[in-house]
């Protein structure tokens, strides 16, 4: 069977048998997904900001057991749930990203609006520090993926933080394929506010994997 043209089984023919990397289709878990995700959300926003009584704790607890029961025996593995399988929902349905909608997704480049909110607060009303990490590399992903090379994984990730990260405030995170060599992919990406300003840019090394690396 001929590979399309942009597919990276054209440079990889072992792509699909990379480090038991599953792959990804788009999920349909119907309108429940969306509305579950979005009060997940929200309770991880209160469970690091709400300060209610003995009380209200104890039946806050007794409801998240309740929800541990309730999903608990359809955990599933790696790539069958819809978590990060589905491109319409915010973080594509994944709650360990921040919420973030991709504007742009072509070979030269990735860009996505994306939000945080309370729950990545690290001090003073401002991101942690150790977020932006998590937002860079995964822009890193889907650069790699945009620009049609096999799947790769990142050798290393540095970030410069130029202005204080503020929450509930739509950003701009941007990433491209600076240099390509061989297996190697040199990567920046960068982090604005409404007003263009640059809060955060990282740069990194996206190494391709060989046929069995996991």
């Amino acid at each position: 069977m001929s590979v399309p043209a942009g597919d990276p089984r054209s440079e990889d023919p072992d792509y699909d048998r990379h480090g038991g990397f599953p792959n990804f289709e788009p999920a349909q878990p119907g309108p429940g997904f969306g509305r579950f995700l979005a009060s997940m959300r929200r309770v991880q926003d209160l469970a690091v900001s709400a300060d209610p009584d003995a009380d209200t704790w104890a039946r806050a607890a007794d409801l998240a057991d309740e929800l541990v029961a309730l999903l608990g025996p359809f955990e599933a593995r790696e790539g069958v749930g819809p978590a990060n399988r589905v491109p319409s929902l915010p973080g594509a349905g994944s709650l360990l990203m921040p919420p973030y909608r991709v504007l742009r997704f072509e070979p030269a480049g990735v860009e996505l609006e994306v939000q945080f909110s309370r729950f990545s607060v690290g001090g003073n009303y401002a991101v942690h520090g150790g977020v932006l990490p998590l937002l860079f590399d995964s822009v890193f992903g889907m650069v790699i993926h945009a620009a049609g090379r096999p799947i790769s994984r990142t050798a290393f990730l540095h970030v410069e933080y130029r202005k204080v990260t503020p929450i509930d405030t739509p950003l701009t995170a941007r990433g491209w394929v600076r240099e390509a060599e061989g297996r190697k992919a040199f990567v920046n990406a960068e982090l604005r506010n409404p007003d263009g300003e640059l809060l955060a840019e990282s740069n990194g090394l996206m190494i391709r994997l060989l046929a069995g690396q996991p």
